[in-house]
């Protein structure tokens, strides 16, 4: 079933290509006088576009090609389509009117059935199939071939620019990971550090003689027992090893003083680098929502979509958030590292929705 689905669509792809040769045949001749024109070469590249969607190619990747010759060079491919995918039509007509016309007892262009003409037929009909078929495949696949090499940015710019993006990424890896000591010692410095002195204190004034002062010392070391676990948590969550990353966002969602739901819904545990960094993720967007959007819940959507991790997380709240904001920006050099992608859409208003799609590839 699905070879024969794949097989309608490719057959569909190329029809539609034979329609639109001739379309851009005629775009092609009435702009031929008018080539240098920066509105022509917009309306090519326009055109370029929607045939690397009907091939299922990525339209981004193919944005910096020659569009006016790829166009040139597409049409005879698109009229060779049309002539094969017309030879299919005009073959299965005859098989379907001889067929008719056999099963009713009647000649076919004066030749009637007998077990020889009839094996002949079949052997030579499989064949002029098979061919026809393997016609369509081959002008699908020299359509693609010709779209990625014409369209497709030159392979040394396309290098240079891989080269330029991981040197940004590290930059902004080793930005992140100074923010990030710089956010822990703040934590440590205003709450735990503070804490312990006060708890010093207390333990001191208790001593000399003020023992009703011990359960007020007791309250503050729980306090800053929890404190010290937050801190950790937020230096890596030692539990995202063993429990997984379903019962780590499950943590964050107790620990969260507004209601979180968590929908994580993933066949296998994603590598370990995807794991931290989709943990981090809801972490920051949780914080975010909770201390300045004012929302009142919290949902929390992590599953797989086309062999990467696809985090989502939505709350009620205000809007207005900052994708440059401080934690946000951290988190954005953080799934570039992985080749990844972080959206932020937050109109004023709200509600706020984060996105971040972590290839595992």
């Amino acid at each position: 079933m699905r070879v024969a689905a794949e097989g309608l669509r490719l057959l569909g792809a190329v029809t539609l290509g034979a329609v639109t040769a001739l379309a851009e045949l005629i775009f092609l001749l009435l702009a031929l006088p008018l080539l240098s024109n920066p509105n022509v070469t917009a309306a090519a590249r326009r055109l370029a576009r929607l045939e690397a969607r009907r091939l299922r190619l990525d339209p981004d990747t193919l944005q910096d090609g020659r569009p006016v010759p790829y166009l040139a060079a597409r049409v005879p491919v698109g009229v060779l389509g049309g002539l094969v995918v017309a030879l299919l039509v005009f073959g299965t007509d005859i098989g379907v009117r001889l067929l008719a016309a056999w099963v009713r007892g009647e000649q076919f262009d004066g030749m009637a059935p007998s077990i020889p003409l009839v094996a002949y037929i079949m052997v030579g009909g499989i064949v002029l199939l098979f061919l026809d078929l393997s016609g369509v495949v081959g002008v699908h696949a020299l359509e693609r071939r010709l779209a990625l090499r014409m369209l497709a940015p030159d392979p040394t710019q396309a290098l240079e620019r891989r080269i330029a993006e991981l040197a940004e990424s590290r930059a902004g890896i080793v930005a992140a990971v100074d923010s990030e000591r710089r956010r822990i010692e703040r934590d440590l410095h205003d709450g735990l550090q503070q804490r312990l002195v006060a708890l010093s204190m207390l333990v001191g004034r208790a001593r000399r003689g003020r023992p009703e002062l011990l359960e007020q010392a007791h309250q503050e070391a729980q306090q800053a027992l929890a404190e010290l676990r937050e801190v950790a948590w937020r230096v890596y969550p030692s539990g995202l090893d063993t429990l997984g990353l379903g019962e780590a966002l499950a943590g964050v969602a107790e620990r969260s003083s507004v209601p979180v739901r968590v929908a994580c819904d993933l066949r296998r545990r994603p590598p370990m680098a995807v794991e931290t960094a989709a943990y981090f993720v809801v972490c920051e967007a949780v914080t975010n929502a909770a201390k300045h959007a004012g929302a009142t819940l919290i949902t929390v959507e992590v599953h797989e979509e086309d062999a990467a991790v696809l985090v989502r997380v939505r709350d009620d709240g205000a809007g207005g958030a900052q994708a440059a904001g401080g934690g946000l920006s951290g988190l954005a050099r953080r799934v570039a590292a992985l080749d990844g992608g972080l959206e932020v859409n937050s109109p004023i208003g709200g509600p706020t929705t984060i996105t971040a799609v972590l290839p595992c590839g």
